[in-house]
């Protein structure tokens, strides 16, 4: 079964956002030294929960995706497709994370799969 693993929050001035998160809820974030502009979110350390992200924003992306873990990117991409789906973002690379991909369900609702691999550059 696939889990969502990540979230993102999109934001016109990160740097507030997560000023905000993090006074308010107590989370934790860095600058992820990745290609493009990208803070990585700790949430805690205890009890079920996930972590995140916070990214600038994009048009046509929406506020928040959800990140669902799964074992092929290709694999879900025809599943998604086959059950009604539409790939928005054709798979990727995320270098030294793995690969990702992001889709609408079929009522239009955004939302991302990662396949972990830290051996992608």
């Amino acid at each position: 079964m696939s889990r969502i693993v990540h979230f993102e929050i999109m934001a016109d001035k990160p740097d507030d956002l997560l000023s905000f998160y993090n006074n308010v809820f107590g989370w934790e974030s860095h600058k992820w030294d990745g290609p493009m502009d990208y803070w990585l979110v700790k949430t805690g350390e205890e009890g079920v929960g996930i972590n995140g992200g916070v990214a600038r924003k994009q048009e046509g992306f929406p506020s928040v995706v959800n990140i669902i873990d799964v074992d092929s990117v290709d694999d879900f991409v025809a599943k998604i497709e086959s059950a009604g789906g539409t790939i928005i973002i054709p798979k990727m690379p995320i270098p030294g994370v793995g690969w990702t991909a992001y889709a609408n369900d079929p009522e239009g609702n955004m939302f991302g799969i990662m396949q972990a691999d830290a051996s992608v550059s």
